[in-house]
């Protein structure tokens, strides 16, 4: 390798520029601001419920059991809840909380949870409830409990 450079009178020098040289220009190639780190934080859910019975008598209170299933975590998600009633008439409510409006959107602290549903009626109810995520991600559950006066 020396017969080499000794041949062409050649340093050693230009070569380690040319090679530095080299190296930084594929360095600042590869880096280039397309192939930016994305961060996913928008992910799909799935909503798992307990049986629920057909029937229900006025006064009587159903107990629903709800499971948000997550296919990624995120911490900073946040869910909510919102109903409609469109057949009868009732009350839904978290825990011991007071009942909730109809089509008013209320934050759910928790992904395992129950709601109350309370007939006030003597005819078929039905109602649907709406679960859905901070990043606009909804699953539709629908409820329908015939009288059993």
């Amino acid at each position: 390798m020396i017969a080499i450079f000794n041949k062409f009178r050649i340093g050693i020098l230009p070569i380690y520029v040319l090679l530095a040289i080299l190296t930084a220009s594929v360095c600042l190639v590869s880096c280039s601001k397309d192939d930016e780190l994305e961060i996913q934080n928008d992910f799909p859910f799935e909503v798992n419920m307990m049986p629920v019975p057909k029937d229900v008598a006025n006064g009587q209170t159903v107990e629903i059991r709800i499971t948000i299933k997550r296919t990624g975590n995120y911490n900073n998600t946040q869910y909510f809840l919102r109903y409609f009633q469109f057949d009868g008439q009732g009350a839904l409510r978290y825990y011991d909380e007071s009942p909730y409006l109809p089509n008013d959107l209320y934050s759910l602290p928790t992904e395992q949870f129950r709601l109350y549903y309370t007939s006030t009626s003597a005819v078929s109810q039905s109602f649907d409830v709406w679960i859905s995520d901070s990043f606009g991600n909804e699953k539709q559950i629908s409820f329908h409990f015939n009288s059993s006066d």
